[in-house]
C-alpha cells in the first residue's frame, strides 16, 4: 500500500472513533509511525487530509452499494439490504465526526453533498423505478417528489438539534426514517416481502 493510501486509510479510522477536530497532524504521523515532515510531503495541512479521506471513502461507499444492488432480487430487497447496511456504516461512526465535517471542513462536506445530490438521488430513482415496475411500488408514486423527500431525510438524521446525538443513536434513526419510506410506498404484495424479509407477521 503506497504511503498516500496507507495515511488515508489511518485517518479515516483516526477520525471515524475521534471525530475530526480532536485529531491533530501529530495523532496521525504518531499513528502511522511515520515523521511530520513525510506526512507533509503528501498533504499540505489537515483540510487536505480531510477532503482526500471523504473523497476516497465516497468513492469506496459507491463501489459497496453497487456490489449490494447487483445481488438483490427485487427493489423492496435492495432497499432493506440497503438500510441494513446504512444501519452498520452509522453504528461505526462518533457523532462528532458528522459535527465537525459540517461545521468546520466545508469543502470536505460539499463533496458529501455532491455525492448526496447526484450518486444517491440516482441510485433512490432507479430503486423507485424498478419497485415499480415489478408491483412492489405503487404505480401513481411521484418519483420526482419523493427522491428528493427521501434526500431531506438524509439531511435530517444530522440535525442534532431535532435528533440529539445523546438520545438518538444514527442507526435508530435511520431505520426508522427508512422504514417509514418504504411502507408509505409499496403495494399489498411488497409490503408481504418486507415483512417476509423482516420475519414479521400480521394479521390480515
Amino acid at each position: 500500500m503506497e504511503v498516500k493510501d496507507r495515511i488515508l486509510q489511518a485517518a479515516l479510522g483516526l477520525f471515524t472513533r475521534n471525530g475530526i477536530k480532536s485529531v491533530s497532524m501529530d495523532d496521525i504521523a504518531t499513528h502511522l509511525g511515520i515523521s511530520k515532515k513525510t506526512l507533509y510531503k503528501w498533504f499540505e495541512n489537515k483540510d487536505q487530509i480531510v477532503s482526500a479521506v471523504i473523497a476516497s471513502h465516497l468513492n469506496g461507499v459507491q463501489g459497496e452499494c453497487e456490489g449490494i444492488i447487483g445481488k438483490t432480487q427485487n427493489a423492496v430487497d435492495e432497499m432493506v439490504q440497503m438500510m441494513d447496511w446504512a444501519e452498520r456504516q452509522f453504528a461505526e461512526v462518533n457523532p462528532n465526526a458528522i459535527h465537525d465535517l459540517r461545521k468546520y471542513y466545508p469543502e470536505a462536506w460539499s463533496l458529501f453533498h455532491a455525492h448526496k445530490n447526484n450518486y444517491i438521488l440516482t441510485q433512490i430513482q432507479d430503486n423507485l423505478r424498478r419497485g415499480v415496475a415489478e408491483g412492489l411500488y405503487r404505480a401513481d408514486l411521484d418519483i420526482e417528489v419523493l427522491s428528493r423527500l427521501r434526500l431531506a431525510q438524509i439531511d435530517i438524521l444530522f440535525d442534532y438539534t431535532l435528533f440529539p446525538p445523546t438520545q438518538f443513536k444514527h442507526g435508530r434513526v435511520q431505520t426508522a426514517c427508512s422504514e417509514h419510506f418504504l411502507l408509505g410506498m409499496v403495494t399489498l404484495k411488497g409490503h408481504k416481502l418486507i415483512n417476509e424479509y423482516r420475519h414479521v407477521t400480521e394479521e390480515e
